[in-house]
């Protein structure tokens, strides 16, 4: 590991890295600890009890954070004509179907989602290759792939997001930027929260949130303490 600059020094003696924090405190800590010079992400990360190589064990779903993920999203919307203006209403930056469809095949992926419709899919498909490593492509599950791409479009603009646990049985995603305050970070936490524990897979056996921790793009994680959470 390099030398520790001083602002790196400040920020790691404010706070305990084998400590667990209540999710207050966490919100809060993960702010101070932080010692970017830009307005960085703010993820929690929750390992659960689940194997992800079984298919009754995989832990997906979608969740609108009540402040939003403080991010630009950019969204390409793949759609028939008649449905363009709708698109470009709610706010999509990208709206057509062949030409990108053409783009992504070339390489395309400027974008941070795609949503489309269920009778163009089958066009869509074939993208796999390049949207599916990037967690680009459309899926039912995640509302992305709807007959109402206005009400999507501005669902997802307004701070609604997809998750699912990846192979090592961990769910990463984020829940907001280091200018958030400590009450807006802790909300968006416990939306996400609230909806892991909805989805326990009923196949799943012992503890099923093993830890909690929050970060910020260039921080040290903060242990959350799962029995300051109602429910968990």
């Amino acid at each position: 590991m390099g030398k520790l600059t001083k602002k790196q020094k400040e920020a790691l003696a404010k706070y305990n890295p084998a400590q667990e924090y209540t999710l207050d405190e966490a919100s809060a800590l993960v702010k101070e600890v932080n010692y970017a010079k830009f307005d960085a992400s703010v993820d929690i990360d929750v390992r659960l009890g689940v194997d992800p190589r079984k298919a009754d064990q995989m832990v997906r779903g979608v969740v609108a954070l009540p402040h939003g993920t403080g991010k630009e999203v950019r969204v390409l919307v793949l759609c028939t004509p008649d449905k363009e203006a709708e698109a470009r209403e709610a706010g999509a930056e990208y709206v057509g179907l062949d030409d990108f469809i053409a783009k992504i095949e070339g390489g395309w992926t400027d974008i941070d989602v795609i949503i489309t419709m269920p009778t163009v899919m089958a066009k869509i498909g074939k993208l796999g290759r390049v949207l599916g490593p990037r967690g680009l492509m459309p899926n039912p599950k995640s509302g992305t792939v709807t007959m109402e791409v206005g009400k999507a479009v501005r669902e997802v603009k307004q701070g609604k997001i997809d998750f699912k646990v990846d192979k090592t049985g961990i769910i990463h995603t984020s829940i907001g930027k280091v200018s958030f305050s400590p009450e807006q970070l802790r909300d968006n936490a416990k939306e996400v929260l609230n909806t892991i524990m909805k989805l326990k897979p009923s196949t799943a056996k012992g503890t099923y949130v093993k830890s909690i921790h929050l970060s910020s793009t260039m921080s040290p994680g903060v242990k959350v303490d799962k029995t300051s959470i109602p429910g968990l």
